[in-house]
């Protein structure tokens, strides 16, 4: 078997002022999966450092918002950063293998994820959950994060919870889900840019 190639350098720093929010993310795409994110909502932190550490891709968070009005504004604008510092660090597609896929189990939880570097957004979600919040982390906002995710990353996601009843195991079984289709998304397998139309 060919040994995987693979592009060092893949990262990026993003920036950026509201005055709802004050979010810098930085991102190493060939990382060892470390993470340091505080954006106030706690149960959002564990999600990105679960993200951070089954994807490998190193992430630095740090957000101030304004969690005295809800989370809506924090949890948002983070996944338009997160998605601009991934776009960013993606560059070239050069090589890319561009899809990823992974279907994770967490206890009760089944969770699907397919994903699409290919410079196109759209989001497509589906999970119900029984508790309306997790420390500070709304559950509506789980499906409106990665919505504006796909947005900012100009990406096609796919999530579905295909069995489950536990809302904590649900929504970090579609984090981890993600994680690991980002995982394959990324890698760099070869010197050709993955697409017909010759661009990306």
């Amino acid at each position: 078997m060919p040994q995987e190639a693979r592009r060092t350098g893949r990262t990026a720093t993003v920036q950026r002022t509201t005055k709802e929010t004050d979010i810098t993310v930085t991102v190493n795409l060939d990382g060892t999966g470390t993470s340091s994110v505080d954006s106030g909502v706690v149960f959002l932190d564990h999600m990105l450092a679960n993200f951070s550490r089954h994807s490998g891709i190193d992430l630095m968070l740090q957000c101030t918002g304004d969690l005295d009005v809800d989370d809506h504004h924090t949890v948002e604008d983070i996944a338009i950063v997160f998605g601009e510092a991934m776009l960013q660090a993606i560059g070239d597609k050069t090589g890319l293998r561009r899809y990823g896929w992974a279907i994770i189990p967490m206890d009760d939880a089944l969770a699907r994820c397919a994903l699409d570097l290919g410079g196109r957004s759209y989001c497509v979600f589906g999970a119900d959950f029984r508790r309306p919040v997790i420390k500070g982390f709304s559950t509506e906002m789980v499906e409106h994060f990665f919505v504006s995710l796909s947005g900012s990353m100009k990406s096609n996601i796919h999530l579905k919870i295909l069995e489950g009843q536990n809302t904590h195991h649900k929504i970090e079984a579609l984090f981890k889900a993600f994680a690991y289709a980002m995982k394959d998304a990324i890698a760099v397998s070869g010197n050709v840019l993955p697409s017909t139309k010759g661009k990306l």
